[in-house]
């Protein structure tokens, strides 16, 4: 268990058992702002009571609601350790492309929360598939910015190159392993409109990007799954890769806990359709009625 993993089980815990008074000005004492509070202060604990500075003059309900329900209700549920949804929350923010600042802030909260430098690029890789370079290239600036803020060093990313030069037959095999025949029937509704968009498919985004080995198979389809989510318009890619973290391995409870999440970043409405496409992929995989 990670040392802030650690410290995060010990406030919860001591909030539970202890009728500890508030640090953080304003606040009304409710046990949901208490464990957001200690679940966000864990994470960040210099950034934490600063967000809720910025907010008290105008808006210090908006802090309420971070707390309680961005951490209290969402944060905190089980399912997802707090690394894991660190990396659903910057795959989203990345995604979106318009929340520098809380990109910024969840970044420095995924190294907090046990993510390494270079999952946190692997992160930004994987989600430059799905909202493009431009996304992506903001999103490693900010990188920088925290990395340099921290002095945190990244091994060069050519040390986690796959060694295999042939990136076709790299991308068809991650194809088969995380998309199987979902997978293949997106490339064939290709081939009679834009079969050079199937090679791009499979030699750029299966073979250069997400057969790369930094994260694991489920790292990299819950960054996945909250960019598409979070996108907001990729029902046919969601469904595709619901399916692909089923057989990675991850647990539908565990799917369904990442789109949940998306509630406080990408809003109600996108966490509602990516539920919705979720259980259609489900039915699709007989696992649901």
């Amino acid at each position: 268990m990670s040392e802030t993993v650690t410290r995060i089980a010990l406030a919860l815990a001591a909030v539970l058992t202890l009728a500890a008074t508030p640090t953080h000005a304003g606040a009304a004492m409710n046990e949901r702002y208490e464990r957001g509070w200690a679940a966000l202060t864990a994470l960040a604990p210099q950034r934490a009571q600063a967000v809720q500075d910025a907010l008290a003059d105008i808006a210090p309900d908006m802090g309420r609601f971070i707390v309680e329900f961005g951490y209290g209700d969402i944060f905190t549920r089980p399912g997802l350790d707090p690394a894991s949804r660190q990396t659903a929350t910057i795959a989203a923010l990345t995604a979106l492309g318009n929340a520098a600042p809380q990109l910024r802030f969840h970044i420095e909260a995924g190294l907090a929360a046990g993510l390494s430098p270079e999952a946190v690029i692997e992160i930004l890789y994987v989600t430059t598939v799905f909202a493009g370079f431009p996304a992506g290239l903001n999103a490693i600036a900010i990188a920088r910015e925290v990395f340099k803020e921290r002095g945190v060093t990244v091994t060069p990313p050519n040390a986690h190159a796959p060694q295999d030069t042939d990136r076709r037959a790299r991308g068809l095999a991650a194809v088969a392993v995380t998309s199987r025949t979902a997978g293949q029937h997106v490339l064939d509704s290709l081939a009679g409109i834009a079969p050079d968009m199937a090679g791009f498919l499979i030699e750029f985004s299966y073979g250069d990007v997400i057969s790369r080995n930094v994260l694991t198979p489920a790292q990299k389809e819950i960054s996945m799954i909250a960019a598409a989510t979070a996108r907001g318009s990729m029902e046919p890619q969601l469904k595709v890769h619901v399916k692909a973290a089923r057989a990675v391995g991850m647990s539908r409870e565990q799917i369904v806990e990442v789109i949940i999440q998306m509630a406080a970043y990408a809003g109600f409405p996108a966490a509602i359709n990516g539920l919705a496409a979720t259980r259609a992929a489900l039915q699709e995989l007989g696992e649901m009625q």
